[in-house]
């Protein structure tokens, strides 16, 4: 099934899950353990990533098409164009296809190596808005998904230019779109404000996750480029050495801010687990 005809046919929220795939044996098993315990919550698809560079692009596709075989979940796989040729993106296509994938979320992608610039390959594409024209050229039958900053994408010069860019990305065939992780439902509001004078109409699925330990804070500022309130950080900082307190407010945040984000209308929420369920489970607790 396409996910977005999953998307236009729910009448309650649409809930959804991303995975990365594990480097080791220890978190393979750790990530079947986390998809049987999010299994009982009836998501309505997950998704893989990529690694940067391309990196895991096999360990991804066979991801999915185990999820999908052993857990009987709908799969989305991620692919980028970044370090690839037309031909290379056309092999990993029919491959995708020959594993009865149905949804692919296509994305630029990030170079390997940390502070590499994004090249272009010289017989590749340099956004995903190429990427996804090139497959609807190819007259692949995939549902497509985009991703979408709110707070702006980190290459783009202005924000509006950004906003440009995502319509060209829809007019390309992208029919949803999930955003980079946020922490501000204003900024968000904002965004989906503006995408829509723009004239994008595709559901704008927001990208959530918790905070689970104080570092990842920095990281999440650095990496992703989110706004992160003040008051949760000082908060949160006040009890980074209690680990229950620490978890419990930062879920009741990430509980507030999704039923904030539900009941303006959103028609979905995707989790980004990092392979863990947990901190997933509990906010879906609340939720329900």
């Amino acid at each position: 099934m396409k996910i977005i005809d999953i998307y236009n046919k729910a009448t309650e929220p649409v809930f959804s899950f991303e995975f990365f795939p594990p480097k080791t044996l220890a978190g393979e098993a750790k990530l079947i353990e986390a998809i049987k315990n999010l299994k009982v919550l009836k998501p309505s698809f997950v998704s893989v990533t990529y690694g940067a560079g391309g990196s895991t692009k096999d360990k991804t596709i066979e991801l999915c098409s185990g999820i999908q075989s052993n857990f009987q979940i709908t799969t989305m796989c991620h692919f980028t164009c970044v370090g690839a040729s037309k031909n290379d993106i056309l092999v990993t296509l029919k491959r995708i296809e020959s594993e009865k994938i149905h949804n692919i979320i296509a994305l630029r992608g990030d170079p390997s190596g940390v502070g590499t610039k994004f090249a272009k390959h010289p017989n590749g594409f340099a956004n995903a808005s190429e990427l996804i024209e090139f497959i609807k050229i190819n007259k692949f039958e995939f549902g497509i998904a985009g991703g979408c900053y709110p707070e702006k994408h980190p290459d783009a010069i202005t924000f509006e230019q950004d906003i440009i860019n995502l319509k060209i990305k829809v007019d390309s065939g992208a029919e949803f779109l999930i955003t980079q992780l946020f922490f501000s439902n204003e900024i968000f509001f904002k965004f989906q404000k503006k995408a829509l004078e723009a004239g994008i109409n595709v559901p704008i699925i927001p990208g959530i996750m918790p905070i689970t330990s104080f570092s990842q804070i920095e990281k999440f500022k650095n990496l992703a480029g989110c706004y992160i309130p003040d008051n949760l950080v000082n908060e949160l900082d006040q009890l980074k050495n209690d680990e229950a307190e620490f978890l419990n407010r930062s879920i009741e945040f990430t509980s507030k801010q999704c039923e904030e984000l539900l009941n303006r209308g959103v028609k979905g929420i995707h989790f980004y687990t990092l392979n863990q369920s947990n901190a997933t489970i509990e906010v879906m607790k609340r939720l329900k």
